[in-house]
């Protein structure tokens, strides 16, 4: 399972963004028919103006170091996004591993994420286990009732691949795990030896069809603040506009909070038995 399991290379972005183009999306003419998908290695390395045998030396994870010319050139090449542009970047110069963190929240973020109510807020830590969430959060995403004394806290990523009243209450629940798994891999890129993300991917792969079929692709998408609308039978219609904030000095804590439209935060106001001003 090392190729699509919780192993990660530059190698293998590049091969699966280059089998994913069709040399016509390149302006390339194809006269005969084509033994396997995609761009060949010659074909990538002409767009990248680099030699076959060095974007070769690449796929295969030798060390070559490319500048960042030359990874700004294969990115143009294979038509990267902005966000597969950055993980490219990142799986070519890694960081150097430092001191693992402590994941604690502190007492301001404590404070504030309690005082957000009856907007759902949650705390992800590396890996997406749940730091901290309130009692809006504990209703809307019918997690357990928050306790520091928790055994085992919630993880964001297996809760929305296994909980089967998130699969009948989105209709497009497929394409959102899809982004989900995308936002996954981009993060795991920050914490490529860890082993807590390696297990987590393990046990993704064996628990979820979806994240074996979607793993392998090496899709990657950066968190963005969206507009989130759903229907719960135990709430109603919801509407809320979702943000993710991260702290400079501590990168590795998400604080997303859903901030309710008038209409929902009444109702969640009323479930939570909060008294309005």
């Amino acid at each position: 399972m090392d190729e699509i399991g919780s192993n990660i290379s530059l190698g293998e972005f590049l091969r699966a963004r280059r089998q994913r183009l069709a040399p016509e999306e390149v302006g390339l003419s194809s006269y005969c028919r084509r033994r396997t998908p995609g761009l060949r290695r010659e074909e990538v390395a002409q767009l990248a103006h680099i030699g076959t045998s060095w974007y070769t030396s690449l796929e295969q994870n030798r060390d070559v170091n490319p500048s960042e010319e030359v990874l700004d050139n294969l990115a143009a090449a294979l038509r990267l996004t902005v966000d597969e542009r950055r993980y490219l970047h990142m799986l070519a110069k890694p960081k150097e591993l430092g001191k693992e963190k402590s994941q604690e929240v502190n007492v301001g973020i404590e404070r504030m994420v309690g005082s957000l109510e009856p907007n759902p807020a949650v705390v992800l830590g590396r890996g997406w286990d749940l730091l901290i969430w309130n009692k809006a959060a504990e209703l809307v995403f019918q997690l357990p009732v928050f306790s520091k004394g928790l055994q085992r806290r919630p993880n964001w990523m297996r809760r929305f691949l296994t909980d089967s009243s998130l699969r009948v209450n989105n209709n497009d629940w497929g394409a959102k795990a899809q982004a989900m798994i995308a936002q996954f891999r981009a993060d795991y890129a920050h914490f490529p030896n860890d082993i807590r993300f390696k297990e987590l991917i393990e046990e993704f792969m064996c628990i979820s069809e979806l994240f074996r079929e979607t793993w392998p692709r090496h899709d990657v998408q950066i968190v963005a603040d969206c507009h989130k609308q759903w229907n719960d039978p135990r709430i109603g219609e919801m509407e809320f506009e979702h943000v993710t904030l991260q702290q400079p000095n501590d990168p590795e804590l998400k604080i997303m909070i859903y901030t309710a439209s008038t209409d929902t935060a009444a109702r969640l106001q009323g479930l939570l038995g909060i008294r309005g001003e």
